[in-house]
């Protein structure tokens, strides 16, 4: 199953890129025993800054057919690692062929990205940096990959 963070704005240098790229890369690695590949991070425009209709759009563009799709939203669920490791394994499991993440930008989502995602879920009630959070997400997609293969990366 292929999973895919596509986030508005492009990070050009510092430490998220940096995180980020790791993240994906460790996810890569470990997840193709477990069909959990490729895992993708995707930059789409968000110009100009706060036209919440252009992101959503862009994000949508940015989503491949019948990809199952959660949306960082502050007023979504509040899951744990674990659960986000079930789900991805069920969803793989029921034959979905991609999940795709959106993060959308500085100002939030549009409503109707909101009402098209299968899923909203939040990183806890803190208001995150923007581009902290893909370094977060894209740590929790290796640690979901981790937890399903067994290894001592996660600890409960």
């Amino acid at each position: 199953m292929r999973i895919v963070i596509a986030a508005v704005g492009k990070l050009r240098t510092g430490p998220e890129i940096e995180l980020v790229r790791d993240y994906v890369a460790r996810a890569n690695a470990a997840g193709k025993q477990l069909a959990l590949t490729p895992i993708e991070h995707v930059e789409v425009e968000g110009k100009p800054p706060g036209d919440m209709r252009r992101e959503a759009s862009a994000l949508l563009a940015a989503t491949p057919e019948k990809s199952k799709t959660i949306l960082l939203d502050e007023r979504g669920e509040h899951w744990t690692s674990r659960q986000i490791a079930e789900a991805l394994a069920k969803w793989r499991d029921d034959g979905v062929s991609c999940v795709t993440f959106w993060i959308g930008g500085a100002d939030g989502s549009a409503q109707g990205l909101k009402d098209q995602a299968d899923v909203k879920i939040a990183f806890g009630r803190q208001t995150w940096p923007h581009k902290l959070v893909r370094a977060m997400l894209a740590e929790q997609v290796y640690r979901a990959v981790s937890i399903l293969g067994s290894t001592p990366y996660h600890r409960d």
